[in-house]
C-alpha cells in the first residue's frame, strides 16, 4: 500500500473555489479512484494506479507538478495513510518531501520512520496525551511498546485499531469521494448584496468549481442553474433564480462568466442576497478535439457562437435572430426566423435538435432539397412579405401598366396538411416596363373546378 496526503492552500487569496479540499478530491480521482477525505486535507491510495502511470515515482511526479484547481500547502507520502497525516502536521507550511516514493521492499523502514513520529501526531491518541505524557510515552514507538492489554483497558480499542492501521496491520478504510451526477454547490456571500450584478464576483468562485467537476465527467455545460436566497425579513420574495443556456456544450468558464454577468445585468433583487446555489440542469458529452501535426493558425476573440450568445444576452433573445429553411413548397413559408441562440447557428451536435425559446427541443428543421423546383434559379431573390392584389384587365394582369408572360406556369398545391392554409396557384414570370421581371401568380378554384383557374392575380415577388 501507498499513500499520499495533500493538503490545498486555505486562503481565499490564493484560490476562488469555495471548497478547495472537495476541488482537490475530485481533481484526484482522476489518478486512483480510492480517495478520501478527512477534513482540509486529502488522502489518495496509489499502489493499485501505479503501474498504469508507469510506476511510483512518475505516478507522484504527475501529482506533484500537474496544474491543480488549488495550489498546494504541503504534501506527503508513506506506506499507510495516518503515518502520511501525520508526516504533513510536522512539516511547515508550505514544505514538501522530495519526489520519490518510500521502497515497499522493506517494511522495517517504514516501521522505524513511525516510530519516531510525535505521539499528538495520532489522531486517536490526542483525548489520552496528557495522561500518556505522565506515563513518558510522547512517540508513537513508546505507545506501541506498552502492553496491548493495558492500552485497551485504560484507553479503549480505538487507540489499538489506529496503532494497527498505522502500522499496516488492519485496512485503511474510508468512504471514497464518488463524482456526482449533477453538480451543485452553495456559498454563502461574506456581506448581503444589494444588486445582482454584484453576484458575478461571488459566482465565479462556483463556475471555477464547476469546471473541475465538468474536466473531471469529460461533458460540456448546456444549461445552468443560478439560484439567490434573499433576506427572509422583508415582504418580498425570498428566493430568485437564472437560468442560462448555451447552444453548445462548453467548459469555457470565461464565457460563462461573460454571459452570466450580462443577463444579471437586467435582474433586479427585490431584498438583499445572502446565499448562492449554482447547479447543472443540462449536460452534454463533450467531442475533444484531435491534435494536427502542424501548428494551427490562433484564433483571435470570441467564437460564433460566443458572440452571438453575448448578443442575444445583452439585447435579449428575441432581438437576435437567424434566418432558417423549412421543408415547405409555398413560398411565403418556406424560411422562418428563430432567436440565433437557440438555432442551428448552434445546435447541440449529440442530438442534432434545434431548440426553441424556451430552450426545449423543438422539432428538427429540415433544409430543401437542392434539386427541388423550388430551390432553382427561377424563383426570385425578392419576394413580398404578402401577395399583392394585381388589377385584371381584359384577363390580363396589370402592374404598372400590362404584364407580358415569359414562363409559365408553374403549378403549385400545397397546404392540404395539417390544417394549413391551401394553396392551388399557378406561377409565372413576367415583364414589366416600368417594374422589369416580376413573379407572379393565378389562383385556382378549389373543389370539383380545381383545374380551372380563378380571375385573381397576385404578385408575389421581384427578381433582382
Amino acid at each position: 500500500m501507498q499513500w499520499m496526503a495533500l493538503q490545498p492552500e486555505l486562503s481565499l487569496t490564493s484560490t476562488d473555489l469555495t471548497d478547495p479540499a472537495a476541488a482537490l478530491g475530485w481533481w484526484a480521482l482522476r489518478f486512483t479512484p480510492k480517495v478520501a477525505r478527512t477534513g482540509h486535507v486529502v488522502l489518495m491510495e496509489v499502489a493499485a494506479s501505479a503501474r498504469l502511470w508507469g510506476g511510483l515515482p512518475a505516478l507522484f511526479h504527475q501529482i506533484i507538478t500537474l496544474n491543480k484547481p488549488v495550489a498546494l500547502d504541503k504534501y506527503a507520502y508513506a506506506a499507510s495513510s495516518l503515518v502520511a497525516l501525520a508526516l504533513l502536521e510536522v512539516q511547515p507550511s508550505s514544505a514538501a518531501l522530495p519526489v520519490h516514493p518510500i521502497s515497499t521492499k522493506s517494511l522495517v523502514e517504514h516501521n522505524l520512520m513511525a516510530d519516531d513520529l510525535p505521539l499528538q501526531t495520532l489522531a486517536a491518541a490526542r483525548p489520552h496525551l496528557d495522561t500518556l505524557t505522565r506515563l513518558g510515552v510522547r512517540t508513537w514507538g513508546q505507545l506501541r511498546a506498552l502492553p496491548r492489554g493495558g492500552i485497551s483497558r485504560r484507553f479503549g480499542a480505538p487507540l489499538l485499531d489506529a496503532l494497527d492501521q498505522a502500522y499496516g496491520l488492519r485496512p485503511d478504510l474510508y468512504p471514497w469521494l464518488v463524482l456526482p451526477e449533477v453538480f451543485e454547490a452553495r456559498l454563502e456571500l461574506n456581506a448581503q448584496v444589494d444588486t445582482a450584478p454584484a453576484l458575478l464576483f461571488a459566482a465565479r468562485r462556483l463556475l471555477a468549481q464547476l469546471k473541475v467537476w465538468l474536466q473531471l465527467r469529460h461533458r460540456g455545460v448546456l444549461a445552468l442553474e443560478l439560484i439567490w436566497q434573499m433576506d427572509e425579513r422583508r415582504h418580498t420574495e425570498h428566493q430568485g433564480k437564472l437560468v442560462l443556456r448555451t447552444a453548445q456544450p462548453t467548459q469555457d468558464i470565461p464565457h460563462l462568466q461573460r454571459l452570466l454577468g450580462e443577463h444579471l445585468a437586467h435582474v433586479n433583487l427585490p431584498a438583499p442576497a445572502h446565499t448562492l446555489r449554482l447547479r447543472t440542469v443540462e449536460t452534454a458529452a463533450l467531442d475533444s478535439a484531435s491534435a494536427s501535426l502542424l501548428p494551427d493558425s490562433p484564433s483571435h476573440g470570441d467564437s460564433l457562437v460566443q458572440m452571438v450568445e453575448r448578443l442575444s444576452a445583452r439585447l435579449g433573445a428575441d432581438k437576435v435572430l437567424q434566418l432558417h429553411p423549412r421543408l415547405d413548397h409555398r413560398p411565403e413559408h418556406t424560411q422562418t426566423w428563430l432567436e440565433a441562440a437557440t438555432s442551428s447557428i448552434a445546435i447541440n451536435p449529440i442530438d442534432k435538435r434545434a431548440r426553441g425559446s424556451n430552450g426545449l427541443k423543438s422539432h428538427p428543421i429540415t433544409m430543401i432539397d437542392p434539386q427541388s423546383p423550388w430551390a432553382q434559379p427561377l424563383a426570385p431573390g425578392w419576394l413580398l412579405q404578402a401577395p399583392l392584389k394585381l388589377a385584371v384587365r381584359h384577363q390580363l394582369p396589370h402592374y404598372l401598366g400590362p404584364l407580358t408572360l415569359l414562363a409559365g406556369p408553374q403549378r403549385l398545391e400545397s397546404g392540404w396538411w395539417g390544417g394549413g392554409d391551401l394553396a392551388l396557384r399557378d406561377y409565372f414570370v413576367a415583364c414589366s416596363t416600368r417594374s422589369g421581371l416580376l413573379w407572379i401568380f393565378r389562383e385556382r378554384l378549389g373543389g370539383e373546378d380545381a383545374a380551372q383557374p380563378s380571375e385573381n392575380w397576385y404578385l408575389h415577388g421581384l427578381f433582382a
